[in-house]
């Protein structure tokens, strides 16, 4: 990043949190102080959302009225200026006052630095605390804060809230020019404040729970939310089965029913009642006791219904879980409970997807207000997929309160429309997995032998993979073939077919209990073809890491010899190296990027509490830096290793240089733990051990040094809600391609099939898109040689990972003196 002149603010930006909390807000604000200070930015945050720009400072409660809050800098051009502002505690602990006589009374626009957002983003909620303003829907109102604002100096503002908070938001930018005019008028402003305050640029990004703003994939807190509801589903989930009862759950969601739909599919839910697609007939209760029932004639011992907090039925009468309740019990005489979770969901410490994706955003937000023109609109930030968009906020807006209205007027196709294509394929996948019908759908002459086979390590959402399958065969009318133990496991007949209820428990199962094995299939060719024979397979499903890849491209190959593998085959990624060719996204790297988080949050937390500490922290991944990368984007590590850049001896003193310096800069006699992530490979001379030792003997009194090696404990745990997820939507994608080639195999003449080489694939997901690359293709993007993609989409996150410690701005400096 090139250097910036911190003498002359380029702009002068705020951030503010409005609306409902919700996990992640913080580590936006963090993003957007950070990524503003580096842009050469001004940043201020406002307390209590548009209540706190309503209030503004009171005249009493100017800083330099108070004891001195900015640290002094022999350099004010230099970053060290911008590095603190003596208020991060404040906001940090909310008592609003500090012994040493700051305050942040009658304060509600506060200028920070990049030390007053340190270690944000593992906090739940906002620090910066958050309001639903009436006066601020009030033209008086939003003339005192454009007034504040003006006061200030402030140019722009990032909000981060739902719906209504980014509404609030554009109508504030659209009235600007009068607000200014009418300020003027009135004498509270003056003319030069009028010409160089003529424009106001604004930012939204959503932090929503309920993940109910149209245009984007995700709202911010809406992962962690689900990762609430799923933790309290599995504990739900052992003592329904000990006692053989029904639950009803009921979640927020207002009107958007998200949440409810992802809870179901990641936690084994049996009925759903949702706002958007309620149920289609007004005898829903039959319906749902049919289905159940069938599910415990099948000898299911337990039972989970899942209410969204503004279900309804067809007619629009509210469902509520006690009347579900009382149905299950009358109808079907089951042992019934009702838990409501209620605003547990909102809290707890962000998860590792609700700490990368604000940050992302939080980083674009910062670049699309420096892009601001009065000609352009107001940018909300959105995702899709793996991609960051800039999304115009008002159309995203007005595709929100259209769902409402379609919901209201009971056009529930449309609403379903216009929640977007994930959403349908959620719920279709719901339906998929948790129906048990009596009779297949498909022709016996259109039925499949299905192979499910795991290779590699084990990862999160295997087993999620494997069961969606198994359901989705049983349904169809197809045979799923659980072969253990991998290639070696079919050559050992370790095979045999699955059953609906026998996959029942896997969703929340880590592992792999299929068991993997690395061994490829040509440990022995012609013998795996002929198992393939034997048993008959019409078709292939290989879960895991870059082994599966390797493994499909040699049955591939291999097919010009044996006809056994003129079969539809697929590679559905799944390891936590995510080091797959040509894909963003691999099953089980989100589960071991949570149990990295909770590694570190707990190891950090060690290293700040007795003394100034550095922890080496070792982590797996292969020749693959995914996994330190973005775990070190999760975690604020402020140094990464990875084996694509390597590590030299010039790159190690330039690390002892930035810690000591960065250390030197720290508040005296406040401890600060900081983390270095190192993966497992990134050199094979310049150990774990070997970097310990050396920043604890440079480190002298500034810094010691421990480590910790997290091991196999990534590889293992609860798979999160979102790999379950993806595992439902991106395995029942993979039984769509392979009933579709096998449809194709079955129209040519004659008994010896050919199968063509896109039969042969691989489903990724890239960019803002789910594509099917066959595996003859991806040899020309695959590093073989270290078991990674030639090209990687996420390497540049390694450069944000330094920006966000201010790596450059601190070594630039020869001299600094605080």
């Amino acid at each position: 990043m090139a250097e910036v002149d911190f003498t002359k603010p380029v702009m002068k930006l705020a951030v503010l949190t409005s609306g409902g909390d919700s996990a992640g807000m913080n580590a936006v604000v963090r993003a957007v102080v950070k990524a503003g200070i580096l842009k050469g930015c001004e940043t201020y945050v406002v307390r209590e959302g548009y209540e706190g720009l309503v209030r503004g400072n009171s005249d009493e409660a100017k800083p330099e009225k108070v004891a001195p809050h900015r640290d002094s800098s022999a350099y004010y051009g230099s970053f060290v200026h911008n590095l603190r502002f003596g208020d991060g505690e404040l906001l940090r602990d909310g008592t609003s006052d500090h012994f040493a006589g700051r305050t942040l009374r009658g304060r509600y626009i506060v200028r920070v630095g990049w030390d007053d957002v340190r270690g944000w983003f593992a906090q739940g909620g906002t620090l910066i605390g958050t309001a639903r303003s009436a006066a601020f829907r009030t033209i008086e109102g939003r003339l005192s804060a454009a007034q504040n604002l003006i006061k200030e100096g402030i140019d722009a503002i990032a909000v981060c809230g739902g719906d209504g908070s980014l509404t609030g938001a554009d109508v504030f930018r659209a009235e600007w020019p009068k607000l200014v005019a009418e300020l003027h008028k009135q004498g509270r402003i003056t003319a030069e404040q009028v010409q160089r305050h003529g424009f106001l640029k604004i930012v939204g990004l959503v932090g929503s729970i309920d993940n109910d703003m149209s245009m984007t994939d995700m709202t911010i807190g809406a992962p962690t939310a689900l990762h609430r509801i799923c933790e309290a589903i599995d504990n739900i989930d052992s003592t329904a089965a000990s006692h053989s009862r029904a639950f009803v759950v009921e979640v927020m969601g207002r009107n958007c029913g998200w949440l409810a739909l992802m809870g179901s599919v990641s936690g084994g839910a049996d009925y759903i009642l949702l706002p958007e697609r309620p149920p289609q007939t007004d005898s829903w209760e039959d319906e749902m006791c049919k289905l159940i029932h069938n599910h415990r004639e099948a000898g299911k011992r337990k039972t989970i219904v899942i209410v969204a907090e503004g279900a309804h039925d067809a007619n629009l009468k509210p469902i509520h879980a006690d009347y579900v309740k009382d149905v299950l019990i009358d109808r079907l005489g089951l042992d019934t409970r009702v838990t409501t979770l209620g605003h547990t969901q909102r809290g707890g410490r962000p998860c590792a997807f609700d700490r990368i994706l604000p940050t992302l955003q939080g980083v674009e937000a910062v670049d699309a207000l420096l892009e601001s023109t009065p000609e352009t609109p107001s940018y909300m930030i959105g995702v899709h997929e793996n991609k960051m968009t800039r999304i115009p906020l008002m159309e995203a807006v007005k595709m929100t309160h259209e769902v409402t209205e379609a919901i209201k007027v009971k056009d529930f196709d449309r609403a379903m429309a216009l929640r977007g294509p994930e959403f349908r394929e959620a719920l279709e996948g719901f339906y998929a997995t948790s129906v048990l019908e009596k009779e297949p759908r498909l022709p016996h002459h259109l039925r499949m032998r299905v192979a499910i086979i795991h290779i590699g390590a084990p990862a999160g959402g295997m087993n999620a993979a494997t069961r969606t399958a198994v359901r989705y065969c049983v349904r169809q009318g197809h045979k799923p073939f659980a072969v253990h133990n991998g290639f070696p496991g079919l050559l050992d007949d370790n095979v045999h077919q699955l059953s609906w209820l026998g996959v029942d428990n896997w969703m929340t199962r880590g592992g792999s209990e299929l068991g993997t094995n690395r061994k490829l299939p040509d440990v022995d060719l012609g013998g795996v073809a002929a198992k393939f024979q034997q048993y008959k397979f019409n078709a292939l499903i290989l879960v895991g890491g870059f082994e599966a890849f390797s493994a499909l491209l040699i049955l591939e190959n291999a097919r010009k010899h044996y006809p056994a593998f003129h079969i539809p085959m697929v590679h559905l990624p799944a390891t936590i190296s995510n080091n797959v060719p040509m894909t963003d996204y691999s099953l089980g790297s989100d589960t071991s990027l949570n149990a990295l988080v909770d590694a570190c949050d707990a190891i950090k937390q060690s290293a700040s509490a007795s003394r100034d500490r550095v922890f080496v922290v070792e982590v797996q991944g292969g020749k693959c830096g995914y996994l330190a990368t973005m775990g070190a984007l999760a975690t604020g590590a402020c140094i990464v290793y990875t084996p694509e850049r390597g590590m030299s001896l010039d790159m190690l003193r330039s690390d002892v240089k930035y810690l000591k310096k960065r250390y030197s800069l720290d508040l005296k006699g406040k401890s600060e733990g900081r983390l270095v992530i190192r993966n497992e490979i990134a050199s094979e001379v310049y150990s774990t051990e070997f970097i310990t030792k050396m920043f604890k003997e440079e480190g002298g009194k500034l810094f010691d040094s421990r480590s910790a090696s997290l091991g196999h404990t990534l590889q293992g745990g609860i798979p999160s809600p979102l790999d379950r997820a993806r595992a439902v939507r991106l395995t029942l994608k993979c039984m769509a391609f392979i009933e579709h080639h096998h449809q194709l195999l079955l129209k040519q003449p004659g008994n010896l099939k050919k199968a063509p080489n896109e039969s042969a694939a691989v489903i990724t997901i890239l960019g803002s898109g789910v594509k099917w690359v066959p595996v003859t293709e991806m040899v020309e993007h695959a590093d073989t040689a270290n078991r990674r993609g030639s090209e990687e989409s996420w390497i540049g996150v390694v450069d944000l990972v330094e920006d966000l410690v201010a790596r450059k701005p601190i070594l630039e400096k020869e001299k600094i003196a605080v």
